[in-house]
């Protein structure tokens, strides 16, 4: 699990003075292991402490495909560290690979990470590690093996950084590829929980900028910035977001979508019908991803009406001079995941999302490019929908 236990610390004195602490990595090992054990799937070969992770392809497919995706949590990692928070930085690292294999219709069941710090502090690398268990869990894949490194002089004491990988499973004949989505289909938006873990070095600019407080109430800090009527507006909507400091919003984990998407597949495909096309909305924002889940020829056209634009958002909006347009192209507007399937089949695809607790709402209809000027992407109002 890690490079830096899986050596023994005898006779590591020199390596310990140049800064490497064999024996605080070993101990990190012992820490994290029952956090490990807890995301442990049938098919997982092994245990923790080997050089590889192992584990068979899931019973009943005949013709599996593999799909992996590789992804880290940005500059939301230097938030974390400065708030010595570590409990929810992991279940964004996952949910950043996780989110991607379920877009072809795979189901995550491995993930591996890397962990690179400055200096290891066994408990805040368990709970790191603990933190990624946790999405794992969500999402329904085994923590099957990783690595933590030290950096020292390379990163500073208190510095870390995160990556990861998923892999999944789907069945070849039944990929989503988006080459099923036709003109009328309707676009389906996720709720997410936040920010999510895209467009943070916007965010820590602006923290600068304005030498905002982590610790400020975060109610004080939006009517500070948009005024108490909207304030009122958004904490009637949110009223949980009351009590919650500025730096606990900003750390808000990503929403893991993976499992409901499954759900509301097996729920549409019983009617008949299926997804027709899946994206999750990470860097570059709505523009930039909605059109990946695409055949080509198509576009999307989204009404940003029928949805709210969460606070954080509009907070950072109006601390930089961002109007909605660029927030949506920068952050994730709100919908975490989209999902393209036929109009009769949205009522099951609801349903299911419904009884995970993701909010799923008609934002959108596909049409040709041709009707909208060659773009994949626009905004407006909804032609096929009342």
């Amino acid at each position: 699990m890690t490079g830096a236990g899986a050596k023994g610390s005898a006779g590591r004195d020199a390596y310990r003075a140049a800064g490497v602490d064999v024996v605080a990595g070993e101990r990190a090992v012992e820490l994290m292991r029952a956090s490990v054990e807890s995301t442990r799937r049938p098919e997982v070969v092994g245990g923790l402490g080997g050089f590889g992770g192992a584990f068979t392809i899931p019973a009943g497919y005949r013709e599996p495909l593999m799909v992996a995706s590789t992804d880290g949590v940005g500059t939301k990692a230097a938030l974390a560290a400065s708030l010595r928070r570590f409990d929810t930085i992991g279940i964004d690292l996952v949910a950043m690979c996780a989110d991607d294999v379920v877009c072809c219709g795979a189901e995550p069941v491995a993930f591996l990470d890397y962990v690179a710090v400055g200096h290891v502090i066994p408990e805040a690398v368990a709970e790191l590690v603990g933190s990624m268990a946790v999405g794992c869990r969500d999402a329904g894949c085994a923590l099957v093996g990783g690595e933590t490194a030290e950096h020292p002089d390379l990163m500073s004491t208190d510095a870390f950084d995160l990556s990861g990988c998923c892999i999944g499973v789907v069945e070849r004949a039944e990929v989503i590829d988006g080459s099923s989505v036709r003109p009328g289909d309707a676009i389906v938006g996720l709720a997410a929980s936040g920010l999510h873990a895209n467009g943070f070095s916007l965010v820590r600019a602006l923290l600068a900028q304005w030498d905002l407080d982590l610790g400020e109430p975060y109610q004080a800090r939006l009517r500070r910035s948009l005024g108490d009527m909207a304030t009122d507006a958004i904490l009637a909507a949110a009223p949980h977001e009351t009590m919650a400091t500025l730096g606990e919003v900003l750390l808000t984990p990503t929403r893991i979508y993976a499992k409901a998407v499954l759900a509301a597949r097996a729920a549409v495909r019983a009617t008949g019908a299926d997804l027709h096309g899946v994206a999750h909305i990470t860097g570059g924002g709505l523009a930039g991803n909605v059109p990946r889940a695409l055949a080509q020829g198509l576009a999307a056209r989204l009404d940003p009406g029928r949805w709210a634009m969460p606070s954080v958002m509009q907070l950072f909006g109006a601390l930089g001079g961002l109007d909605d347009t660029e927030l949506r192209a920068t952050f994730n507007g709100g919908l975490g995941m989209v999902i393209v399937l036929p109009v009769e089949a949205v009522a099951a695809a609801s349903g299911a999302f419904a009884a995970f607790g993701v909010e799923a709402i008609v934002v959108g209809e596909v049409v040709t490019t041709d009707a909208v000027g060659g773009a994949g992407y626009v905004e407006g109002g909804l032609e096929g929908f009342g």
